[in-house]
């Protein structure tokens, strides 16, 4: 299998050298189509999308998972990454971001889970047949950061199949910041040169992070050097083996 993981920032960047709060305000205008002819060509399975437009102005009140969705034939779980009763859920623009999964094969489940601290609360929770994925967009605050991370670790742990926890990890520290979920969940990084993703133009940040149960065997991880977004975007081949009898 393949899974993409981007952070697309609501398709407004485009091929911009500079990224400011005035370009992500901005209107999608051909991004979206450049960012899903990249999406086709690459053929995932899966893809995980952080920071999408449902619906606003920016995006000409079309939903952006489901034009993406639309297009490659895929289906698509998405939701607002601010609590339900968060004040930014008032606040237009800000309650159409989100983020979303788009699936080739048929979703067999899904479950929206919230942090209880943070702005972006939001863990989505995909079940396919053989494997489960969460999708998460953690705070900017290291603190809130933190007790997050904590929260996924016992979200985690519950689970009884294989699975792949991916997102915006905002570490700005790196993989040391999630290196006791790693250890007390047995996750691995597929990455493991432990490459920069962000910014696009010139990468220096470890961001973003696909990581993985070791029921999962990575067969290739790359990072394509594209700017599309002010974020790299991650992609690995994958099997899911088969329990030892």
């Amino acid at each position: 299998m393949r899974f993409l993981l981007y952070n697309i920032c609501y398709a407004t960047h485009g091929n911009q050298r500079k990224f400011s709060l005035l370009g992500m305000l901005g209107r999608t205008h051909d991004h979206l189509d450049e960012i899903t002819e990249f999406v086709r060509n690459l053929d995932p399975d899966v893809i995980g999308l952080i920071e999408v437009d449902n619906g606003s102005y920016r995006s000409r009140k079309k939903s952006q998972p489901e034009k993406m969705a639309e297009v490659l034939g895929h289906f698509h779980s998405y939701r607002s990454k601010y609590g339900a009763g968060s004040r930014w859920q008032r606040i237009p623009i800000y309650n159409n971001q989100g983020n979303a999964f788009l699936a080739k094969d048929t979703i067999h489940g899904e479950k929206f889970h919230y942090f209880d601290r943070g702005m972006k609360k939001l863990v989505i929770e995909l079940e396919l047949e053989k494997i489960t994925f969460f999708l998460v967009h953690l705070a900017l605050s290291y603190k809130a950061r933190q007790e997050q991370i904590l929260h996924l670790y016992h979200l985690v742990k519950e689970t009884k199949r294989p699975y792949i926890l991916a997102g915006d990890f905002n570490a700005f520290m790196g993989e040391k910041e999630i290196q006791l979920l790693m250890s007390a969940s047995g996750l691995k990084n597929a990455d493991k040169d432990m490459q920069p993703s962000f910014p696009s133009h010139n990468p220096k940040k470890n961001l973003d992070f696909i990581l993985h149960s070791p029921e999962i065997k990575v067969n290739k991880f790359w990072m394509p050097d594209v700017q599309l977004s002010d974020h790299l975007p991650l992609i690995i081949d994958f099997e899911v083996l088969e329990p030892e009898s």
